[in-house]
């Protein structure tokens, strides 16, 4: 997780039940790197729950990242943790659970730049394109994402409006990879739709 390779991320919507969640996250995890548990309105035991269906439907811990709750990641033993700036600080995260990696979500390239200094792994960056997540709010854009890229050393991964047909200009603007949301949890078929972005990413000769 979070080497070398460029990687997809899927990223749980919050509006499904945690049923819905868990049957499509496990359809979808052999074609992806991460699975993102972003349940803003969800207490703690809630997606402690989350995490338990998971592992029961074999989906690797190692893969499991949980949004805001440094807390309950460290007590699930997942990979890591996905902060924002509402969250507590990057710094102090790292301190209190060594073990966790940290993402952090940017929209500026000072604010990369600064999570960067304050020891995030990885970063989302967007959104890139627009998305019906967004309604009202202009996309970044590739220059931004290709400056973001360039500015910083640890992985940039692009986030917002992701497709197969704009993976070769997220590639060439320098990212590590993609994170996906609705086009995953809310596709007709979550598994041909998790299917087809890894076969892109990877095919022989492929754009990455």
């Amino acid at each position: 997780m979070m080497g070398t390779r460029n990687e997809i991320h899927a990223i749980s919507t919050g509006k499904q039940s945690i049923e819905k969640l868990t049957a499509i996250a496990a359809t979808i995890h052999p074609f992806v790197d991460a699975i993102h548990i972003r349940e803003k309105s969800r207490s703690a035991i809630e997606i402690y729950h989350i995490v338990e269906k998971l592992a029961d439907k074999e989906v690797p811990l190692s893969k499991i990242i949980i949004n805001d709750r440094a807390d309950v990641a460290s007590a699930c033993k997942v990979n890591g943790v996905h902060l924002a700036h509402h969250s507590l600080p990057i710094r102090p995260v790292k301190k209190q659970f060594p073990g966790l990696r940290a993402g952090y979500s940017c929209h500026s390239p000072d604010e990369a730049l600064t999570a960067e200094q304050e020891g995030a792994d990885y970063l989302f960056y967007g959104h890139v394109f627009p998305t019906k997540s967004k309604p009202g709010l202009p996309p970044k854009g590739l220059d931004q994402l290709r400056e973001v890229c360039r500015l910083v050393q640890i992985p940039v991964i692009a986030i917002g409006g992701v497709n197969v047909e704009n993976l070769q200009d997220i590639k060439l603007a320098g990212a590590r990879g993609i994170a996906v949301m609705s086009g995953f949890f809310e596709a007709a078929d979550p598994y041909q739709a998790a299917k087809q972005m890894f076969q892109v990413m990877n095919r022989t000769g492929g754009i990455w």
